[in-house]
């Protein structure tokens, strides 16, 4: 069975990337680890900015993996399980995640900091640039 396309109006052109980007979100689907995005406001020389938070309890820095791989800001997590701890109960379990968000073209990573158990990845939002050109109306018609 075929999937319609939500972006297959013929008025709008060129839009292939984005949909195979919401694809590629709709698969990674995972609720690990939970995370929260928030806008931050300009503030001084600071532009606006989005803030992605990771919940990570229990990962160190040495665990975590951010990079920016083509337009997708990937966030991965490892933890070796430590074979000379004998557990009576064993609740917390050492678990691998990746995290994967599609990036807007111009998006730019500004950094991640690990505070507390939760990691915060900063972007900046590029201010849309606002071009009017005027196209010049040919007559390539002969007049009579």
């Amino acid at each position: 069975m075929s999937r319609i396309s939500s972006l297959s109006s013929p008025f709008l052109l060129g839009f292939d990337e984005i949909e195979r980007a919401l694809d590629r979100v709709s698969k990674a689907a995972d609720g690990y680890p939970p995370y929260n995005i928030e806008r931050l406001p300009r503030d001084g020389a600071n532009p606006e900015r989005l803030r992605i938070t990771l919940a990570v309890a229990g990962f160190t820095r040495d665990q975590l993996d951010v990079t920016v791989e083509e337009n997708q800001l990937v966030i991965r997590g490892k933890q070796v399980d430590d074979k000379q701890r004998e557990y009576l109960h064993r609740g917390i379990a050492a678990r691998q995640f990746q995290r994967t968000f599609v990036l807007a073209d111009g998006m730019d990573v500004l950094g991640a900091d690990l505070n507390h158990g939760l990691l915060a990845v900063d972007l900046a939002r590029p201010e849309p640039e606002r071009i009017v050109r005027s196209i010049t109306i040919g007559d390539t018609g002969k007049g009579k």
